[in-house]
């Protein structure tokens, strides 16, 4: 018996405005570093100590790695990165405010590009600024390669090669691995694991800073699977994080924000 932690990332400062983020490269916020760690501490209580970490080439996965692994006294462990992990590209959505996009194209829109299986939003122009073919961790990518929009069946397709040639062979070791990454990355990964159809996977929502620990017999097949934590918080967060392009949401969450406790992302 192996084990598989699938983490994603802590909040991060464009989580907590409510941007589309994609590949751009937000740190943690002061609330997403917190959950690292808290991540951390519920591996360290449940004795579920990785051998090998993997995170994509963003700071948010990366940060939330070294955190979780500073608590759990295992920063030394060898971590390999990869573009192929990082979050699903939004395309020309990247830095729009959600509650304010659903406002302009309807919220029925906006939900279909946020979660439907194969619908991509509008593309980033090529010329464009953000374009990440600008950024010197991808210069050395073949151009068709580097996504300017991507829809989540694309993310499948470009994740599950780095499982297989990757990850795999780790756990095919007897290796128990972490992998920090993303909402949609780690998404795509579950349904190929899982093996949830096209039509159920967008109901799936992964919140922030939660382990999410599979464990996989010799052949990798999937035994059981259990997220870590207080379960109504974590259904809590999963329910903030649907409903992040809804128009009313702004106003719902004021009041939480007053009260300090943040905005989950």
């Amino acid at each position: 018996m192996t084990t598989l932690v699938l983490l994603r990332h802590g909040q991060s400062d464009w989580n907590a405005k409510n941007l589309f983020t994609g590949w751009y490269d937000s740190d943690l916020s002061p609330k997403g570093e917190a959950e690292a760690r808290q991540a951390g501490r519920l591996l360290g209580d449940e004795a579920i100590l990785p051998d090998v970490v993997h995170t994509s080439l963003q700071t948010r996965a990366i940060r939330t790695a070294n955190l979780a692994l500073e608590v759990m006294g295992r920063s030394w462990l060898p971590v390999r990165r990869h573009w192929r992990l990082n979050e699903r590209h939004y395309g020309a959505l990247q830095e729009l405010d959600k509650a304010a996009t659903s406002e302009k194209y309807g919220e029925d829109q906006v939900q279909l590009w946020r979660r439907s299986y194969d619908v991509r939003p509008p593309a980033m122009a090529d010329d464009d600024a953000r374009n990440p073919g600008r950024d010197e961790r991808y210069r050395d990518l073949p151009k068709e390669l580097v996504p300017v929009t991507e829809c989540l069946k694309d993310v499948v397709v470009r994740m599950l090669p780095y499982w297989y040639d990757h990850v795999v062979p780790d756990l095919l070791l007897g290796s128990n691995v972490l992998i920090s990454a993303h909402g949609n990355s780690l998404r795509a990964l579950v349904k190929h694991l899982k093996g949830i159809s096209d039509e159920a996977i967008p109901g799936l929502e992964i919140p922030t800073g939660v382990p999410w620990v599979f464990d996989l017999d010799q052949n990798l097949s999937r035994g059981d699977d259990r997220l870590l934590g207080d379960q109504e918080e974590i259904r809590q967060k999963a329910q903030a994080v649907k409903r992040q392009a809804s128009r009313e949401r702004q106003s719902r969450d004021s009041g939480r924000d007053a009260a300090g406790e943040g905005t989950p992302g």
